[in-house]
């Protein structure tokens, strides 16, 4: 029996299905780990394979690569370092199950592998443990290609008893509960948590309930990094059996501490238990900061991970690509984010100069590239078959401004158009630069302003951009490859928000006001209510309506957006999958 143990925890970036990477970064945190002296380095969830690999995990294929990527691995702790625990997907071998059961479960379900944390130790594949509870909700759809494993017990570490539960084990009590029952000292909880604005003192909060049920401290490590919508912020943490907090890592970027636990004596007053001694506190971010942080590593990895050279974005004038702008500049350096200008008739003088502002502010650069002559090519491509129509909308807010969506669209469309032409020559990837307000409600143009590979404000209110671009003015978030200083210009942030489609064009003669808008969206979309429970809340019944209205009827454009970093607790997307056909447009 020993009573010192030092634990590494690793809180690494990988990238799902680069095997070959993702071990090195297991390598890398191993051999940082044995200079300090560590005994056992915790990884992440399904740290070989990277998290969520999705259907990946069907493929025989990928899970015998990543069997092999682990043994590998389990070879080179023959050197007499520190065990490593990794995660991967995992088949049974003759039958087994993670504590030497048979598996259960249908044929099909024997068929599937398990979501699995893995000791490595003295050259070898120790033994593993499979997570007992998947997630099938929300972005998580673990039912679909992972089979559960069974309650687990303690695995025996150079004569501790470790309890691993992986991830969603720890956000109900009975795996805890039946660790503690079978003798584990210490509780250990590798993850793939994403990041949502609310996530990070939930998290806390269930490792707390686990700590004061089971009286067992408990190390939790979270993978970083982007992966499609997902951002994993990382935020990794030791609570004590006294609940106290012995250790927190930085967000939204990798690292590794290395933990030091005894059991008993040395002023450790929980009596012969184990005793985390305080380490590293990083004060987590929060409100704007965390937000912005997340943005900027969803749009570097997505853009790193995929292999693009670079961004190119419509700079218009207004807010959304200014932001937009400053993010990318933020998550991949000046250098790398090209802008058009693509003025039309109706683009205002102020919008011209507010964009080479964004421009030079952000230190970008911007060209001008006029969608005129493409206007004139259109109408006359099909006058013949226009002649004598009239114009085809009246916005429903103010009907004596009466619209032709035709052209407008065609002016998104000619947009999109020149920036997918810009792409292909360039190799940079298109970033569009809609709100989750304008989504919400399908004020957005398919194969328009909507064209692109990736959106990274889709699931970010307009108040909320708002209130983002104002916070970059006043700070420079860590890591970032921006400039100091302001980068939005403070037109920008005051006039009124248009998408300048025809004169005098004003986003309010489509849509309420944006900050009556974002609540009523966020009853729909977060929290499900009905008209009349978002009505009492002081909203009027009559624009409630018209907003589920226009919710349910933009899915169909929604289906066809590019990915976007998920910052809410339910995004578009995988958080939330309604059908295109669909009667139910809510009360009449």
């Amino acid at each position: 029996m020993t009573d010192r143990l030092d634990i590494a925890l690793a809180q690494i970036n990988p990238t799902v299905g680069d095997l070959k990477a993702n071990a090195e970064r297991i390598r890398a945190a191993r051999r940082a780990a044995a200079a300090e002296g560590a005994d056992l380095v915790l990884t992440t969830e399904l740290s070989i394979s990277g998290y969520p690999p999705e259907d990946l995990v069907l493929k025989p294929a990928f899970v015998a690569a990543c069997r092999a990527a682990v043994e590998a691995l389990a070879e080179e702790t023959a050197d007499g370092g520190p065990g490593v625990i990794v995660g991967a997907p995992w088949r049974a071998e003759d039958g087994a199950d993670a504590d030497g059961a048979a598996a259960g479960g249908d044929a099909g379900a024997r068929a599937r592998p398990f979501n699995a944390a893995i000791l490595l130790d003295g050259g070898e594949v120790r033994t593993w443990r499979a997570k007992y509870d998947l997630p099938n909700y929300g972005v998580f759809d673990e039912k679909r290609v992972f089979q559960a494993g069974p309650l687990p017990g303690p695995i025996n570490f150079r004569g501790v008893r470790l309890g691993v539960m992986v991830c969603e084990d720890m956000w109900t009590a009975e795996v805890a509960e039946c660790l503690e029952e079978s003798g584990a000292e210490i509780l250990l909880v590798p993850n793939g948590s994403p990041y949502d604005s609310d996530k990070l003192d939930e998290r806390l909060q269930l490792a707390l309930a686990r700590v004061t049920e089971t009286g067992l401290p408990l190390a939790y490590v979270n993978q970083v990094g982007g992966q499609d919508e997902l951002v994993f912020d990382g935020g990794s943490f030791v609570v004590n059996a006294d609940c106290g907090l012995a250790a927190q890592l930085a967000m939204f970027e990798e690292g590794l501490v290395v933990t030091r636990w005894s059991r008993g004596g040395d002023g450790n007053d929980s009596g012969d238990g184990w005793r985390c001694a305080d380490a590293l506190r990083v004060a987590p971010d929060e409100g704007a900061e965390a937000i912005y942080r997340a943005l900027v590593l969803g749009l570097r990895d997505y853009v790193e991970k995929n292999g693009f050279p670079g961004v190119v974005l419509g700079l218009s004038g207004g807010i959304d690509s200014a932001l937009s702008a400053a993010v990318a500049a933020d998550a991949l350096g000046a250098a790398r984010v090209r802008a058009l200008m693509m003025p039309s008739p109706y683009t205002s003088r102020e919008s011209l100069e507010d964009a080479a502002e964004s421009a030079a502010l952000i230190g970008i650069a911007l060209d001008q590239v006029g969608i005129e002559p493409a206007m004139a090519a259109f109408e006359a491509m099909l006058k013949p078959l226009f002649d004598g129509l009239t114009p085809d909308t009246a916005p429903e807010a103010a009907p004596e401004a009466v619209s032709d969506t035709t052209w407008e669209n065609v002016q998104a469309r000619a947009r999109g158009l020149t920036l997918m032409a810009v792409s292909n020559k360039l190799g940079h990837m298109v970033l569009s630069t809609g709100n989750k307000s304008e989504m919400s409600v399908g004020y957005a143009t398919l194969y328009g302003d909507m064209c692109g590979g990736f959106n990274v404000l889709k699931d970010v209110y307009k108040t909320t951009v708002y209130a983002l671009s104002r916070w970059r003015n006043q700070a420079h978030p860590k890591g970032a490859l921006g400039p100091t200083g302001r980068v939005i210009p403070e037109r920008v942030l005051t006039k009124a928000p248009t998408a300048e489609l025809r004169p005098d064009q004003c986003d309010q003669d489509s849509l309420p006001p944006y900050d009556v808008l974002d609540g009523i969206l966020e009853g729909l979309i977060e929290r499900d209510l009905a008209v009349a429970e978002i009505a009492a809340l002081g909203y009027e019944t009559a624009t409630v309506k018209r907003v589920w209205r226009m919710l349910e009827n933009a899915e169909y454009k929604r289906r066809q957006a590019p990915p976007g970093v998920k910052i809410t607790d339910r995004a578009f997307g995988r958080d939330r999958r309604y059908p295109i056909t669909n009667a139910f447009k809510g009360p009449a």
